[in-house]
């Protein structure tokens, strides 16, 4: 299995909310937690991201993936896991590990005046890219054309 794959998986496993060694199998209160609803898997995400530019669309386990060099993009194939705060996509581009983890946070692209209300972070190959997610029914404020 690939590392890279392990890492959004980890992390949104992981991440609790709480400092110290909380169990991460378990909620503030000592439930089990719940998996990520945030988005649901018929919805469609949106992701943008800068230096280098890179985005594209989610449905389900169908991503394209679009850069300037392919601005129709390219369909990924992918994995879709929803942990305790977010969600996590693992395909391959041009046979590099594509790891892409999506968590609740406010988020700007810091090149328009939107602000998303989801964070990405994706592991491409060896390189880590910084990026912000949207849906139909969680959009982004600010303007529609900046």
């Amino acid at each position: 299995m690939r590392s890279f794959a392990i890492l959004p998986l980890l992390l949104l496993a992981a991440c609790n909310g709480h400092g110290g060694s909380h169990d991460a199998t378990s909620g503030a209160d000592g439930a089990k937690p719940t998996n990520y609803t945030g988005v649901g898997a018929d919805e469609t995400l949106r992701f943008t991201g800068t230096e280098p530019f890179w985005g594209g669309s989610v449905t389900g386990t169908a991503l394209t993936y679009e850069t300037p060099e392919q601005p129709k993009g390219i369909a990924v194939t992918v994995h879709r896991f929803a942990g305790n705060n977010g969600l996590a996509f693992s395909g391959a581009v041009a046979g590099k590990p594509f790891d892409m983890a999506v968590t609740e946070s406010a988020c700007s692209d810091g090149m328009s005046d939107r602000t998303y209300p989801l964070s990405v972070t994706l592991q491409l190959g060896t390189e880590t890219r910084q990026g912000c997610a949207w849906t139909d029914k969680r959009k982004f404020t600010g303007p529609a054309k900046p």
